[in-house]
């Protein structure tokens, strides 16, 4: 059995590219950044207790307790100048973010842990991306706020959305930055005997 500790729709069907069957359950965690640290160790520990969360839930919910569940946690967070930029509050603070990403290169960093419950143990990746953005004018930045796009996206904006006219290149994972990596999570699926192309053949 495979859970995803995330109601992201955008994870969702990615993960869905890799595996045919898995159950949701979203975590609630505090995803507050601690003092001085430093975004790749937040990104994995943000995607560790999103796992031990979904599995938590998982176990109080459930009447067969002989079932041990694979569960997959995720973060994603955009970079820049070491400051993790979250998820705007108004537009103002997306004005703040998207003017701090205008013409610049930052980093989009993706964590994934898979903790395989029948043996208690983790795997985890963190992916980096480096993303170029073309200047953006505040009229621009307008105009996408009122999209309602950016609202709830990390850095203010969705690379698989209108977000995209202000990338001017990539160089990584796309599906890292829509928020799953799908080479290095087919990877980690791997070391526990799990082949995604076998499951999709066997579907």
């Amino acid at each position: 059995m495979i859970i995803l500790g995330s109601a992201s729709p955008r994870r969702q069907e990615l993960l869905q590219q890799l595996i045919p069957r898995f159950s949701i359950l979203p975590a609630d965690i505090d995803e507050s950044v601690h003092e001085s640290e430093l975004a790749d160790c937040y990104v994995l520990r943000m995607a560790r207790e999103k796992a031990y969360a979904a599995f938590d839930k998982w176990q109080l919910s459930s009447i067969d307790s002989a079932i041990n569940p694979i569960v997959i946690g995720s973060d994603t967070s955009v970079v820049i100048d070491n400051t993790i930029l979250g998820k705007p509050t108004s537009i103002e603070d997306s004005k703040r973010m998207l003017r701090a990403l205008s013409g610049r290169s930052h980093h989009v960093m993706t964590a994934v842990c898979l903790f395989d419950s029948r043996f208690e143990q983790v795997y985890e990746v963190n992916v980096v991306t480096e993303v170029e953005f073309r200047s953006i004018s505040d009229l621009e930045i307008e105009q996408y706020w009122k999209t309602n796009e950016p609202k709830d996206k990390a850095g203010s904006y969705a690379v698989q959305g209108l977000g995209s006219v202000f990338v001017a290149s990539i160089k990584g994972s796309y599906s890292a930055i829509v928020g799953l990596p799908l080479f290095e999570t087919a990877k980690l699926f791997e070391q526990i005997g799990i082949h995604p192309l076998q499951e999709m053949l066997h579907e």
